[in-house]
């Protein structure tokens, strides 16, 4: 007979795995574990069988599980069992599957009681069950025996609760009816895993084995020692049953007949035994699958939303359509237009959160690649000097000039324009290389049509060529203009009587003193190792200093870095590191930072790297070249005569003030002439022509020739988005045809750890002569606290003494059985003296309040 409960889940199962199976995917219900903990012989293995509903595992006296048996149940249409350890053989045969693993077991601990935490793997296939996992562990034991170990009591402590620490595993405490459930390690190691009770049931067993006179009634009703999920009683079949081969369908009628005649538990009957277990486990199953449901829910829902913006375009599909190409073309180039000025205009929509792309790259190469590329330039002061020197002299002839010549000054401007052209020019460079990828990543989208989307790369690309010539022409056209012209009469020109004044300020060149220039991330490469080399700081620069803090809030300064004197080189990147590094050090070989002559400052890429180097050339702290040739400044130029010195510091400040106001146009020019002979020219065309281009350079069948992967993809797509459809109704079916239990509500089990302390009277054999089912005295006594009933006065007199101590505030769980049914819940609190049926006496009336006890409880049995 197989486990009825579990049956009626498979179809549930079987559709959800038939619909994850339909869209590619594995359904991950991860149903739960279900162990069985408890001492030795206390019928583990009878519990896990039962549930199960074969007859296959080994049982006896003494300890017989000696390596935790993990059960694999899989659904299969073939109904066999199969061992890890011999994976090639098929056993159909369960008896040869007890014999089995009473083989492997002996292989491994030996034949003299020894165990081993090595689990035995065992797989069954058949059409009866779930995918479930059940473990079967050693007894739990406190006296090694035989082979076993000293410390036989913690290696099987440890073992068991390496299989029930996980979450989703269901614990079976059980504990025999003859022993004291105070005792029982089994609870005791539960509550260790599991301290709310969510995942654990008490399972009595050997019910039909306690002594006359005594009964566990008040361990069922869960009033003794409460447990959340409470307990369930079952009587499994003994071992002579087993040897003589007793059916499980007659054992399961036995154990029915057992709970129904018995006097202690014939009210409780409907919630005892395997088939109750089996239920109450099924249920936790069926639960776990609507927990499972909302989650497995929303991800369908999010593929879903995922696939049906791509899905629209492909839901009319027609491939016989005429006008199908002509339609896809004009639609391909026309989004190919739209995402390209997107990329460069930017847009809300589709954002790259991971990297600079399109305008956002163009952007920082006009306002801080170029400049940097111009400060680089025009700091070449050795060679600058030297140059006016020899110029002032060339025009002055063989004659001593008196006063200092104005075409020296216009001869050295139009050397330092002409060096512009070469940053300039390598700025249109930097430009087409991006606009080359954003067409590329343009085209992707016309992937589907890989002729189509070859073709438009190379005509727009083609273009763009056509116009970094134009543009390349017009920027040397504006270098020339500005070098035709030497303008002295600019209004943000110096002139030559403010020549000299300025020349006591032309190291001041940050205009504002706390003006910050930077944020940002710098991990600071050099660190000792000992101090746990690299770490990453919060930099802030200003045009007076750099500061570095512990994080972004700016609250705790890790230190502040004067400006002065600094300069930047470059490092190479180490063998093993992925950033980029740059230094800083200073000229006059100075420590930078606690005993660092210069500190190493990394950024994860070169682009960061450029952006602070642009940075820090802003706050005046340049490449390390100029530092280089400034040391030789003084041997050429400054051992001309007085005369000389002060016309060649006159003409250097003129020069610098006109060379930067001409740097200033260029850099405003710049941008402006790039962006209108390149960037808006490519938009235009796209817009405009790049439709009349494809036409004639191909005919339109071989450019929308469909690759086989798009059309693959297509049909792919299209199942995929009917699968998940199908999927989200299925779940919605199982959500609509199964009903979940709620958990019940915590009980007050703290007497688990108080056990030691706190130990309750036995409440199976108490010290009595009173006949079965009678119940110990301790027991009989009301509930303690706040009774449930009215009660006369003198009952509680009588009775309330005694049993206090002994079941601490088990007034709150007289009515706790997650298991029972509505009807029959208040009846159990109104049993204050012990259930004896009318006319039949339990005990001579020794206490003259007996009487008044048995008459208020009579209405409630009959009710």
């Amino acid at each position: 007979m197989g486990n009825r409960g579990m049956e009626e889940l498979i179809p549930l199962v079987n559709k959800l795995q038939d619909a994850f199976s339909s869209i590619g995917q594995s359904c991950h219900l991860d149903l739960p574990q279900i162990a069985v903990v408890g001492g030795q012989s206390a019928g583990k293995s009878s519990v896990l069988e039962n549930f199960v509903g074969r007859d296959f595992l080994p049982r006896g006296s003494g300890i017989v599980t000696r390596r935790p048996l993990i059960l694999q149940l899989i659904f299969s249409k073939t109904e066999y069992a199969e061992f890890l350890h011999c994976k090639s053989k098929k056993f159909t045969d369960f008896d040869e599957v007890r014999q089995e693993i009473e083989a492997e077991t002996d292989r491994v601990t030996g034949t003299n009681k020894g165990i081993s935490p090595v689990p035995i793997n065992l797989r069954v296939y058949s059409p009866h069950v779930l995918n479930l996992t059940l473990i079967d562990l050693p007894g739990i034991t406190k006296v090694p025996v035989g082979d076993q170990p000293p410390d036989i009591e913690y290696q099987i402590k440890d073992m068991i609760l390496q299989f029930i620490s996980r979450e989703s595993s269901l614990i079976l405490a059980v504990t025999p009816a003859n022993m004291d459930l105070a005792n029982s390690d089994a609870l005791k190691l539960a509550k260790e895993v599991d301290p709310q009770g969510l995942r654990t049931i008490g399972v009595i067993t050997k019910l039909d084995l306690m002594d006359e006179g005594t009964d566990a009634r008040d361990v069922l009703e869960n009033k003794l020692l409460p447990l959340r999920r409470g307990y369930i009683g079952v009587v499994n079949r003994s071992q002579k049953d087993i040897e003589g081969r007793k059916d499980i369908r007659a054992a399961l009628a036995a154990e029915r007949k057992f709970f129904l005649s018995h006097p202690a538990y014939r009210h409780m009957a409907d919630r005892m035994g395997t088939p109750h277990l089996q239920k109450a486990l099924n249920q936790q199953l069926t639960n776990h699958i609507r927990e499972s449901l909302p989650n497995l829910r929303s991800k369908l829902q999010s593929q879903l939303l995922s696939l049906e913006k791509e899905v629209e375009e492909y839901k009319n599909f027609r491939p016989d359509d005429p006008t199908r190409k002509t339609k896809a073309l004009l639609q391909m180039v026309q989004q190919f237009g739209v995402d390209f000025e997107k990329r460069i205009e930017g847009s809300g929509d589709q954002v790259d959160t991971l990297e600079l792309s399109g305008g956002a790259r163009i952007n920082r190469i006009f306002h801080e690649r170029f400049p940097f590329e111009l400060v680089k330039m025009e700091f070449d002061e050795k060679d600058l000097r030297r140059e006016i020197s020899y110029a002032i002299k060339n025009i002055h002839g063989v004659r001593t000039g008196l006063f200092t010549p104005d075409m020296a000054f216009e001869a050295i401007v139009k050397k330092q324009i002409v060096k512009l052209k070469e940053p300039s020019l390598k700025c249109v460079d930097l430009v087409v290389s991006e606009l080359a990828t954003v067409i590329k990543k343009c085209a992707e989208k016309l992937c589907s049509y890989p002729r189509l989307r070859e073709e438009t790369e190379r005509i727009v690309t083609t273009y763009i060529r056509e116009r970094e010539g134009r543009t390349k022409d017009q920027i040397l056209l504006l270098i020339d203009i500005e070098q035709s012209y030497i303008n002295t009469n600019h209004e943000d020109f110096i002139g030559f009587a403010n020549a000299q004044q300025r020349s006591t300020q032309l190291n001041k060149k940050r205009a504002i003193p706390n003006q910050v220039i930077r944020r940002g991330w710098l991990t600071i490469n050099n660190i000792s190792l000992m101090k746990g080399g690299s770490k990453e700081y919060w930099f802030v620069l200003t045009a007076e200093s750099l500061s570095w803090y512990k994080d972004e809030e700016e609250k705790e300064k890790k230190y502040m870095l004067p400006l002065d004197n600094l300069k930047i080189r470059d490092v190479e990147k180490g063998f093993m590191s992925n950033k980029h590094v740059f230094a800083i050090f200073n000229t006059e070989q100075r420590n930078v930072y606690k005993d660092l002559r210069q500190i190493e400052l990394a950024c994860d890429s070169q682009e960061d790297v450029d952006s602070w180097k642009a940075s820090f050339l802003r706050a005046g702290v340049y490449p390390e070249k100029d530092q280089a040739e400034n040391e030789d400044v003084g041997q050429d130029t400054f051992s001309m005569d007085p005369q000389l010195e002060r016309q060649v510091e006159t003409i250097r400040n003129l020069v610098d003030s006109y060379v930067a106001i001409i740097n200033k146009s260029i850099r405003d020019l710049m941008p402006k002439t790039i962006m209108h002979l390149m960037i808006n020219n490519t938009k235009a065309f796209i817009h405009h022509e790049l439709l009349a281009y494809l036409y004639s350079s191909a005919d339109q069948s071989s450019l929308m020739e469909e690759s086989a992967d798009q059309a693959q993809r297509r049909d792919d797509m299209l199942r995929m988005y009917h699968a998940l459809k199908e999927a989200l109704t299925i779940i919605g079916d199982i959500s609509t045809s199964t009903v979940s239990t709620p958990v019940p509500p915590p009980v007050d089990d703290t007497w688990l750890q108080t056990t030691a302390s706190h130990s309750p009277t036995p409440q199976r054999r108490p010290v009595s002569s009173v006949h079965p089912p009678g119940r110990p005295p301790a027991v009989r006594g009301p509930t303690p606290g706040p009774p449930l009933i009215p009660m006369p006065v003198g009952t509680t007199a009588s009775f309330s003494a005694p049993p206090i101590p002994s079941r601490p505030g088990t007034q709150v769980f007289a009515n706790n059985d997650p298991f029972s049914a509505p009807p029959q819940i208040p009846s159990r609190p109104a049993r204050v003296p012990p259930g004896i049926p009318p006319g039949v006496p339990r005990r001579p009336p020794a206490a003259p309040s007996r009487p008044t006890i048995i008459r208020p409880a009579e209405p409630s049995l009959l009710d």
